[in-house]
């Protein structure tokens, strides 16, 4: 869960990252077409004298579209950022219930960890008595229980059940 929502904050990111990018972009904008400048050099008798503004005044106009493809890409842009942000902000509770859970979690597997160590601990011990008891040659208290046969081990290691 936790993994969605940081995956969801870094894609809305990356879209509005992607935005700030490409403002030029025409599906930013409001469908108005950019502005344009006259032109003053086809003006008849000073015509060639106001080329210098024409250049100028275009160079004003295309700060301007470019101010303008800002200004509209920039609330799309801050709409992503915006839900990235928040996404984020839900991440902190998230990460530090998956922590406390991990915890829980971890504990619960140590305890059963030491129950099943205690338990191969009281079998090794019972082991070793089973052991020293066979050793001895003693074999009181090693009563079969009723119907059961007793077994030996034939030349291979293979315990048999004898009839």
């Amino acid at each position: 869960m936790l993994g969605a929502v940081l995956l969801f904050a870094a894609l809305n990111a990356g879209a509005g990252i992607y935005v700030l990018n490409h403002v030029g972009d025409p599906r930013w904008s409001d469908g108005e077409p950019p502005l344009s400048a006259p032109s003053f050099s086809g003006t008849p008798m000073v015509g060639q004298f106001l080329g210098p503004l024409d250049s100028a005044l275009n160079s004003v106009v295309g700060g301007v579209n470019a101010f303008l493809a800002f200004k509209q890409a920039l609330p799309i842009a801050l709409g992503f950022l915006g839900t990235s942000g928040w996404a984020l902000m839900v991440s902190f509770p998230l990460g530090i219930l998956a922590t406390v859970i991990t915890y829980v979690m971890d504990r619960r597997r140590a305890a059963d960890f030491e129950k099943y160590r205690a338990t191969v601990d009281q079998l090794k011990v019972e082991l070793e008595q089973v052991k020293r008891q066979i050793s001895s040659g003693n074999s009181f208290g090693t009563a079969l229980p009723a119907g059961e046969q007793p077994a030996r081990a034939d030349a291979q290691g293979m315990i048999q059940v004898l009839p």
